[in-house]
């Protein structure tokens, strides 16, 4: 089992991750036009997830995990985040170990009164992930980019149970 870790997000790894390509459908979740010099901003609340030292994934806190076409409001703090292609839908529940990684980390660094995660409506992996850390499902919309199906789910309960 990894040993997930969030450490602060380098050159080297933001050069990494603008690398990764998933497969379709996931596709989507390419960084390919980021700047990786975006990623190292801490103002835009990027961080590095690793395992012994290794990238093995990022999160993101704030606007960067909105969607355009949603409707959001300050009641939540807003976190994403992606994992090495090569890791993911492995089953051995290192999705959930990103996520509950990051959600502590948030936690301890924003003290929100809640999180929430905007998901692509076809990832019926995450969403079991993240419901799987008591998320509830709030709202569905279309992205105004192109059209795609979204869901919005809050978690307002206690982390430190995770």
């Amino acid at each position: 089992m990894a040993f997930v870790q969030i450490v602060a997000m380098t050159q080297e790894h933001a050069a990494d991750i603008v690398t990764w390509r998933y497969a379709e459908p996931y596709e989507r979740y390419d960084l390919i036009a980021a700047d990786p010099g975006f990623l190292t901003d801490p103002a835009n609340g990027y961080v590095a997830l690793v395992d012994g030292g290794v990238l093995i994934g990022y999160r993101s806190f704030g606007v960067e995990g909105r969607v355009p076409g949603g409707s959001y409001d300050d009641s939540a703090l807003d976190t994403g985040g992606g994992l090495r292609p090569v890791l993911t839908g492995l089953g051995h529940g290192l999705g959930r170990q990103a996520i509950a990684a990051g959600l502590a980390y948030g936690y301890e660094r924003f003290q929100p009164a809640a999180f929430r995660v905007t998901v692509a409506s076809f990832n019926t992996r995450a969403r079991k992930v993240v419901e799987s850390l008591g998320f509830v499902h709030v709202a569905t919309f279309n992205a105004t980019t192109d059209g795609s199906s979204f869901d919005i789910l809050t978690c307002q309960q206690s982390l430190d149970r995770r």
